[in-house]
């Protein structure tokens, strides 16, 4: 081969050609307005779409609050049953789960430190309310819901152990 053919043997190759590919990456450092304008209406439809069924679920999750906390005082109350041969009385409530109780029935054997380390409000920041003995079993924990009055329909139910499940 001679020195003419192998230039243009060289020269028709990628070796001797610049990398245009290399440069165009060294080149493109961020991202278009139409890159960032599209991931932004993307994200808009995902919000509009996502949003709605989103925003009907903080009723739904005080229910389920409520329903755990009726949970977890009836298991506190269950202790208290177990120490003390009785559940506590209307009188003396909810709170006997958590400081030794006066009046009758006696807690003869009342844990120190108490059945709960404080009593929780309802997710509408109420109270518990508790009968003992109840109208719907042994005993009644309950809620009053979100209007606070006794009965009601949806979000403003009553919610109690009765309904637990």
């Amino acid at each position: 081969m001679n020195l003419t053919a192998a230039r243009r043997s060289v020269a028709g190759s990628n070796f001797c050609r610049p990398n245009t590919s290399h440069r165009r990456a060294q080149r493109q450092h961020g991202f278009t307005l139409i890159e960032i304008m599209v991931v932004v209406v993307i994200l808009g439809i995902l919000a509009a779409i996502v949003v709605p069924r989103i925003m009907s679920r903080p009723d739904d999750a005080r229910i389920a609050k409520a329903k755990q906390d009726i949970r977890v005082i009836e298991s506190a109350l269950e202790l208290y049953r177990l120490d003390n041969f009785y559940y506590p009385s209307t009188q003396q409530g909810l709170e006997a789960l958590v400081q030794q109780p006066g009046g009758e029935p006696p807690a003869k054997n009342w844990k120190p430190g108490g059945y709960l380390k404080s009593m929780p409000k309802d997710p509408w920041d109420r109270p518990y309310q508790y009968l003992n003995p109840g109208s719907h079993g042994e005993y009644d924990i309950y809620s009053l819901g979100a209007d606070g009055t006794p009965g009601g329909d949806g979000v403003n139910a009553d919610l109690g152990n009765w309904a637990s499940e």
